[in-house]
């Protein structure tokens, strides 16, 4: 079913690891910075959703309270993460998002977009208005970066995996859009964070990876 919703203000969901158990693939180039990056990464990818206009706030879910004093430093509203799996945390970042502004359509965004820019993630958003229940694949067409519904439609996140493929078979609407390549970078591994800066690191990232990214 479409929908349009005219100027519409977004609650954003982002879940954030426990630091024991984040970017545990960067561990071998990462070293001992690799904790840092962590938070240095979803600093950036929060920075970037507050800073998108058509976003009105941002959630995150969170067990782990490094990353959360930071990201309230920030500005986003933190919630506790019950620990009980990817989806499950947003399910409890979109319960808080629905108490916040009930009116509001919600949008699920992975933590680890280092490079993203607030023009694209409001032109992800401006297309997602159009869909009850959309999302957007990751560069590798496999996993996801954000899935979005619009107010009174079940909220129903497919992450993990290939949650591309889920999402689409869920009835998800795929935002197969030109030109938004920092909304579907995310970062699991060293060549993906060479990817992210080519692309252009955010600055809490760009300052961790200049420890150990060489060229």
């Amino acid at each position: 079913m479409l929908k349009v919703m005219q100027e519409a203000r977004w609650s954003i969901v982002i879940p954030v690891k426990t630091l024991i158990r984040a970017k545990t693939r960067l561990a071998g180039a990462a070293g001992t910075h690799r904790e840092d990056l962590a938070v240095a990464v979803a600093a950036d990818t929060t920075s970037a959703a507050l800073a998108c206009p058509l976003v009105a706030r941002v959630i995150v879910v969170t067990a782990d309270p490094i990353p959360a004093a930071r990201l309230a430093a920030l500005g986003a509203v933190v919630v506790q993460d019950p620990d009980k799996g990817l989806n499950t945390a947003l399910r409890a970042g979109f319960a808080h998002s629905v108490l916040l502004a009930p009116h509001d359509p919600v949008a699920a965004l992975q933590a680890d977009l280092p490079a993203l820019r607030p023009a694209e993630l409001a032109q992800v958003l401006a297309a997602a208005a159009q869909f009850d229940e959309s999302f957007v694949p990751d560069a590798t067409t496999v996993g996801t970066t954000l899935y979005a519904t619009l107010p009174g439609v079940p909220f129903h996140p497919r992450f993990g995996g290939e949650s591309r493929n889920r999402h689409l078979s869920g009835g998800a609407k795929e935002l197969a859009l030109d030109d938004i390549p920092t909304v579907r970078r995310d970062v699991d591994t060293v060549e993906d964070l060479r990817t992210a800066a080519a692309l252009g690191l955010g600055p809490h990232t760009a300052a961790v990876a200049a420890k150990f990214l060489v060229d």
